[in-house]
């Protein structure tokens, strides 16, 4: 059930009805939204629900002991039962055909023959980002910044909820846990906020990223037949494709749940326009960001190292576990390994993100922000290749300039797509141009919600395109 077809808008009509009809029974609405919840996942997975259920009824039992054990060391080997249950599910339906193609490869290349077998096995949608969530929630207990929670229901309704269960954000139980069982409300502005969210990410995802993905989907998976014109259209269509799609996807998850009274985290914040790597990635996927600084980053000793090069060390193994994260293969590991190097050379000049609050010029947000755009850009393409080689292939097409593209309408509104997109996130950033538009006169927004919604219909004639992080 995607958020960009008419099935989960019947879905989305449904609950809405029944929920705010429960209003003022709490236990009652959150068990009927728990339920949607796992309707919603089921009618995606199936029997992969299972999973589901299975990694929230441990970490239940898990921490509602660890909760009253006083022993630190029973504490750890009960850490260690959630950690190897919940990363034990994850690794074995995300990555054992990884590790056993690599294990073949590399005894290739030292003169053994390991045929390996391919177990098939089907990723589980949402497993990497409903297995963080349970792992955030566990790890909190043990550290004791939060108590275990004594009802089944409403950890199952945390890991669960089905805006943010697919692809995030990734919430944390300290922030969703007080939300649970609170009458709802939904005043004015909040409604008019979840129209404006589920409106914007609905013309993101299907108006904007997948006429981008056409462009994309042409240059990477055609490389050796583009020429250098399609090359470079199709590398940058993608930056602002996985950008429009993802964001797009957050809008809708975020706009969903504020009409069932719920706040989720915020998850990007015009990250195109940040003025370092650094800076990026506190702009970009911000739900995962802090979840691999606050539970990866520091649990390898962060920023404490007695040297230089066990920071540097802790931020790329970091990025390159990220990078995993995002998929099974090698040119994921690049992908992130290659973010965790620019992030260690910024620390070495001594290059940081903005302090909240702290304002940068206009000119310097500009021109800094222009070039890490580039970096950024270019490092998508092993992320969006399908293996090095392609990514190879592609960028040799990019500096060829033997140009066997010509400029066609289509690819002059990719490249305006781009450049306008860019645009809108620099004056975004440099003026208060977005809350103008959420504050525009009534009649100018309504027009603007009848053009989306002309343009949506349009757009859903054909084949609803699922969201590039499902994938993940």
């Amino acid at each position: 059930m995607l958020f960009n077809s008419f099935e989960y808008f019947l879905f989305m009509l449904a609950v809405l009805a029944v929920s705010w009809g429960l209003a003022g029974r709490a236990r009652l609405r959150t068990l009927f939204i728990l339920l949607a919840s796992f309707y919603f996942y089921y009618s995606n997975n199936h029997w992969q629900i299972l999973l589901l259920l299975f990694a929230t009824t441990v970490d239940y039992f898990v921490c509602l002991r660890m909760q009253s054990e006083a022993s630190q060391t029973r504490r750890r080997l009960l850490l260690t039962v959630s950690l190897v249950s919940n990363l034990g599910l994850l690794c074995f339906f995300k990555y054992v055909n990884f590790v056993g193609d690599s294990v073949s490869a590399l005894a290739g290349l030292i003169g053994f023959r390991l045929d390996w077998f391919d177990l098939n096995v089907l990723l589980p949608v949402g497993i990497s980002f409903y297995t963080f969530e349970a792992l955030s929630y566990t790890i909190d207990v043990y550290r004791g910044e939060i108590r275990a929670e004594r009802d089944w229901t409403r950890l199952a309704f945390l890991v669960s909820f089905f805006p943010h269960l697919i692809a995030g954000p990734i919430v944390r139980a300290r922030n969703f846990f007080p939300q649970i069982g609170l009458r709802p409300l939904l005043p004015r502005d909040r409604l008019e906020r979840a129209f404006f969210l589920i409106a914007t990410g609905l013309f993101k995802k299907m108006l904007v990223a997948d006429t981008l993905a056409l462009f994309a989907d042409k240059a990477f998976d055609h490389a050796a037949e583009i020429g250098s014109l399609g090359a470079w259209v199709g590398v940058y269509a993608f930056s602002f494709q996985i950008y429009f799609d993802f964001s797009g996807y957050t809008d809708i998850a975020l706009g969903s749940a504020l009409l069932l009274g719920y706040e989720l985290p915020e998850n990007f914040r015009r990250p195109y326009v940040a003025t370092s790597i650094t800076e990026f990635w506190r702009r970009w996927h911000m739900t995962l960001s802090s979840w691999l600084r606050d539970y990866l980053y520091i649990s390898l000793g962060g920023n404490r190292m007695k040297t230089r090069w066990g920071v540097y060390r802790n931020l790329l193994l970091t990025m390159f576990l990220g990078g995993l994260w995002h998929g099974a293969a090698w040119h994921f590991a690049l992908w992130g390994t290659l973010h965790g190097l620019l992030l260690s050379l910024e620390r070495a000049l001594g290059i940081r993100a903005p302090r909240d609050g702290e304002r940068v010029g206009a000119a310097e947000r500009l021109l800094k922000g222009a070039l890490v755009f580039q970096v950024v850009t270019f490092l998508w393409m092993p992320f969006r290749a399908r293996g090095l080689g392609d990514c190879w292939t592609l960028l040799q097409q990019m500096f060829s300039f033997q140009d066997t593209t010509r400029l066609t309408n289509g690819i002059a509104l990719a490249i305006a797509i781009v450049v306008l997109s860019w645009l809108w996130q620099a004056a975004a950033e440099l003026t208060s141009v977005e809350r103008r538009v959420q504050n525009a006169w009534l009649p100018v927004k309504a027009a603007a919600y009848s053009a989306v919604i002309v343009g949506v219909l349009i757009a859903s004639s054909a084949a609803p395109r699922a969201f590039i992080y499902f994938q993940f």
